[in-house]
């Protein structure tokens, strides 16, 4: 990495955007490693057990528009003072009001979106600190937060096996604290006039058919590392009969790769070109996901396709990202709401159509052979544009 990047930043900024972004993921994520014991005391359905892991993804999605909205306003700083404050608040009610109801976990998922949208904060405050040229990097720095899921479903298990499941919120409460003494003291908006967006900027780009590529696209690299990593415990679970805590383990594995690979993408996509990265994610995720689905060579073959395609679902989070700035340089903020708002959504729709096709089939082989299929279309669609937007972007045409 260019020395430059350190001396052109703020490095406390970046860490605290990193942190804050790192224990939102943490908390966003938590009720899919513990959806087991949730769902044991519950008395959930697969079905159900999906949905309640899919509602904080949807939530989140959505209110990275409103958060993107607000950080403009009242500055990113103030914006994730305020989200991180609510997700306390929201932990420390589930912690000693308790979740004793299909819909009291499903509102909970809605105010732990609240940790989901912090995406739309963290990123904008690291990056608005860098030349347009590194801002890549920085973003792909501070979006390396999503390694927060690793924490919790490496953690979130085995503490709900020695303090019952609703003490973890609890116990959650700790680190995201910590965390925001750390954000409150270091972290600084950084300089200069912010040009602020409206809803009707997300709707003037609406009307542009890239940025519906890039939805798309994004909505199968995130919405699959998403989609995942709240799936595959319940998934480890119904396949192989794991314990919650070995379902945990063998998730986080799958959603360390994806996290560490995201910051890796984005470099990769800086050398080959992030159209030539996406390509191969996609061609890759649709083979080693549609194997998956045929449940052939038991539970270690398994996880091995699926750490590997979160890998590759990793690398394609960062090479969206490496494309963005050089399509979408003056509207990199909206674009950013929008694309992580499609990343969401698709992460929302592949957790719960599991469920559903896994209550509805008995088998969880049609819900991955979808999604196989989706990555493929990716594919198709990657490979139907490259062309016109190496011609259109003669700007950037080299690193396209």
């Amino acid at each position: 990495m260019d020395r430059s990047f350190w001396r052109n930043g703020h490095t406390p900024t970046l860490l605290s955007a990193f942190l804050y972004f790192d224990l939102s993921f943490m908390v966003w994520y938590l009720l899919g490693p513990l959806q087991i014991q949730i769902a044991q005391t519950l008395a959930l359905s697969t079905q159900q057990r999906a949905l309640m892991v899919a509602t904080p993804i949807l939530a989140g999605a959505i209110l990275r528009v409103f958060m993107g909205l607000l950080a403009d306003r009242i500055g990113a700083k103030r914006a994730g003072l305020l989200g991180q404050a609510i997700v306390i608040a929201t932990l420390v009610g589930a912690w000693q009001i308790g979740v004793h109801s299909l819909g009291q976990a499903l509102f909970l998922g809605v105010l732990l979106g609240v940790a989901g949208a912090s995406f739309a904060v963290a990123l904008p405050l690291a990056s608005r600190w860098y030349p347009p040229h590194q801002q890549g990097t920085a973003m792909g720095i501070a979006g390396a937060g999503n390694s927060g899921t690793v924490l919790a479903a490496l953690f979130a298990p085995a503490l709900a096996v020695a303090f019952g499941w609703q003490n973890v919120f609890g116990i959650a409460c700790i680190p995201v604290a910590a965390v925001l003494i750390y954000y409150t003291a270091f972290a600084k908006d950084a300089p200069g006039v912010v040009v602020k967006k409206r809803l009707g900027d997300y709707a003037r780009m609406l009307g542009n058919r890239d940025s519906w590529w890039f939805m798309f696209f994004y909505s199968l690299t995130f919405g699959g590392f998403s989609g995942f990593a709240s799936a595959l415990p319940g998934y480890f679970h119904d396949q192989f009969a794991f314990d919650p805590k070995i379902a945990g383990w063998a998730a986080a594995a799958c959603v360390f790769a994806g996290s560490v690979m995201r910051p890796i993408g984005g470099l990769m996509a800086d050398r080959i070109g992030g159209t030539r990265s996406l390509l191969t994610v996609f061609a890759s995720v649709a083979v080693l996901i549609g194997t998956a689905g045929f449940n052939v060579g038991g539970p270690l073959p398994t996880v091995l396709l699926f750490i590997a395609a979160m890998l590759c679902l990793g690398a394609g989070n960062g090479a969206v990202f490496q494309l963005v700035p050089q399509r979408f340089g003056k509207d990199i903020g909206v674009m950013t709401g929008l694309i992580g708002m499609a990343g969401g959504v698709g992460g929302f729709a592949l957790a719960a159509s599991l469920g559903t096709i896994k209550q509805a089939t008995g088998s969880y082989s049609a819900g991955l052979w979808l999604f196989a299929c989706l990555a493929a279309l990716g594919w198709a669609g990657m490979s139907n544009v490259k062309h016109r937007w190496r011609n259109a972007w003669s700007v950037a045409a080299a690193r396209v």
